[in-house]
């Protein structure tokens, strides 16, 4: 099994649809738990996609995640590099406009890629692979030929054998 990072779309899309804060109480504490246990984690890149919403989500990340919860991404840019190289040399696939995107300064996407690929770690998104898009670089298409692990939510809480 061992460590998780996750990406933004796991806290983003639990709270804005599926797992709302004020309703699946127990999801929200099951997440609690797991980041304290430290069998999830994420990055600085993520946190930063988080928090300037200023919004209940970012207010409850500061109030129930552990201070070493996103962990820096200054370690992995070798990993990163190498991340950035291959979507360069996907230009004739990709619009150049997936391609800033995906490596945009805001963008969490590489450095989660990079990171899990330094780290050993599994990565827990959303996201589904879509190997002919064109507008939009998906994370498990850049995984799948590093072997970078990655699952959704539920298939990650199966795995643990967690239940709320």
């Amino acid at each position: 099994m061992g460590i998780y990072v996750v990406d933004s779309n796991f806290f983003i899309q639990a709270h804005r649809s599926v797992y709302p804060l004020d309703i699946a109480v127990g999801f929200w504490e099951k997440v609690k738990q797991l980041a304290h246990d430290g069998k999830i984690i994420s990055i600085d890149k993520v946190k930063n996609e988080i928090y300037p919403n200023g919004d209940l989500l970012s207010n409850w990340c500061k109030d129930n995640l552990p201070k070493n919860f996103f962990r820096d991404t200054t370690e992995v840019l070798t990993a990163y590099a190498q991340i950035v190289n291959w979507i360069e040399s996907k230009r004739t696939h990709y619009s150049p406009a997936a391609i800033t995107e995906f490596l945009g300064e805001d963008e969490a996407d590489a450095w989660l890629i990079a990171y899990a690929l330094t780290n050993s770690v599994t990565i827990i998104t959303h996201e589904v692979s879509d190997p002919s898009s064109k507008r939009r670089i998906k994370i498990p298409d850049v995984c799948l030929p590093r072997g970078v692990r990655f699952i959704n939510t539920i298939d990650m809480f199966r795995e643990l054998g967690e239940r709320f």
